[in-house]
């Protein structure tokens, strides 16, 4: 049995993860180190650039909202470089949290892991005509709050972009016209006229109702040092970002053993693995109603592993989309998140899902 597959085996115990992630750091000798938080808006694509990075599928894809529901971590090293990466949630607001009932860790965890981070990376989903030409107002207010740390623009999904020409103009507006510190010779597409920098932000531990309000009139952040464009999606588009990341890695202590690639418990991936299926099939607020539970996690004399989930379900009506016509729904649910933790654990997942209606 190889190596890879000793480690990976390993991971699939609480106490394998646990004793995994406690494993003083095997760093070299002049070791290099780069902790990065992933920011954005909800649905921008965050998760995705951050599996691409690793090189492998640990974090809970989907085209709905709040897919991501805590931060969690992940780790690539290479040679003598350890990059950390926090994936977060996406900003949202104390009322949508409130009014969809989310959890708190919507509005802490990316707050949070901005204020551990050495760079941030900002994420935008361009293919959104609606929200493009601005950055998300939650957004800004994190870079106002923490301008000392670098950020970096990253223009996501641009493989949908019918009108390349545009990339420019959005640029110009998302970064105020300044990169680096120097003025970007962009004419906006519809006006004409260069976009203003401003540059009036403070290093603040909160900000005044004043504040909030020139935040409202702003489109853009000026104090990007360098902007990306590329699909998150695309494995050669997102390695120039990796390779950035790295040269950026300052000289420093690594923080975790070499073998570590999440800080998620298996369970942990387990569950986010069915959430993500739930969130795809399942229609409008149906996912987002359901809790579930693992009642079995059992690995096999011949090296696979068994999973049981339970899911817990609020309405009748929702019990029957959840089943679907001849059970199809939940077989492909089942079926399909069993296949991605197949890839992530590199052994083979038999995964059974059963639901039954909360109480």
């Amino acid at each position: 049995m190889c190596i890879n597959l000793l480690i990976s085996l390993l991971i699939l115990l609480p106490a394998g993860q646990l004793s995994l992630l406690l494993r003083p750091p095997d760093q070299p000798e002049n070791p290099k180190t780069l902790r990065v938080a992933v920011i954005g808006a909800p649905n921008a694509g965050k998760s995705t650039l951050t599996n691409q990075l690793l090189g492998r599928k640990l974090f809970a894809v989907s085209q709905k909202v709040h897919t991501t529901r805590s931060r969690a971590l992940g780790v690539i090293t290479m040679d003598n470089t350890q990059i950390i990466l926090l994936d977060t949630p996406g900003l949202t607001t104390p009322f949508k949290v409130k009014r969809h009932q989310l959890e708190n860790s919507l509005l802490v965890d990316p707050l949070n892991s901005l204020r551990e981070a050495d760079l941030v990376v900002v994420l935008v989903d361009i293919s959104d005509k609606w929200t493009r030409d601005r950055l998300d107002f939650e957004v800004l207010k994190c870079l106002t709050l923490n301008p000392h740390i670098p950020a970096v623009l990253v223009l996501n999904k641009v493989d949908l972009l019918k009108n390349k020409a545009l990339l420019l103009d959005i640029t110009a507006k998302l970064t105020e016209g300044v990169v680096n510190g120097q003025r970007l010779r962009v004419r906006d597409a519809q006006t004409g006229e260069e976009p203003c920098p401003n540059s009036d932000t403070q290093d603040q531990t909160g900000l005044s109702r004043e504040q909030l309000r020139t935040l409202k009139s702003r489109k853009g952040w000026s104090h990007f040092k360098d902007v990306f464009m590329l699909c998150a999606a695309d494995g050669e588009d997102v390695e120039t970002l990796k390779r950035y990341l790295m040269v950026a890695a300052k000289p420093g202590p690594w923080h975790y053993h070499s073998d570590v690639l999440t800080d998620q418990s298996p369970e942990d991936i387990c569950v986010n693995a069915v959430r993500e299926k739930l969130l795809e099939y399942l229609p409008q607020e149906v996912p987002y109603t359901i809790s579930q539970h693992i009642e079995l996690w059992r690995e096999t004399e011949d090296g696979k592993l068994d999973i049981s989930v339970k899911l817990h379900v609020k309405k009748n009506s929702h019990m029957t989309m959840v089943i679907g016509p001849g059970g199809q729904v939940m077989a492909r649910i089942a079926r399909e998140a069993g296949e991605d933790l197949t890839n992530a654990f590199m052994c083979e997942v038999r995964l059974k899902i059963s639901a039954t209606l909360k109480n």
